[in-house]
């Protein structure tokens, strides 16, 4: 089973979108600051996840949220924001 993700920074504007087999360990792994790629941007709460059977599935959609119309699609039908 593998999750993909989209972190939203507490404290500035930004998201990040990632695929993992474990949830539990790659958020902390964030919020501890051992990604360089999400360090200065943390900590973060999860704002949405989604779960697929196999990783060719999950990086379709990964792929998906990354684009520009997919961070259309969380910033206005998951965040709400216009």
């Amino acid at each position: 089973m593998f999750s993909v993700y989209v972190l939203k920074s507490c404290y500035r504007n930004y998201l990040y979108v990632g695929m993992t087999s474990n949830l539990e360990r790659r958020f902390k792994q964030h919020n501890l600051g051992m990604e360089r790629t999400t360090r200065a941007y943390s900590p973060f709460e999860i704002v949405l996840t989604e779960k697929f059977e196999t990783r060719g599935q999950a990086r379709l959609r990964e792929k998906y949220l990354k684009s520009g119309c997919g961070k259309e699609y969380i910033k206005s039908d998951i965040l709400k924001i216009n």
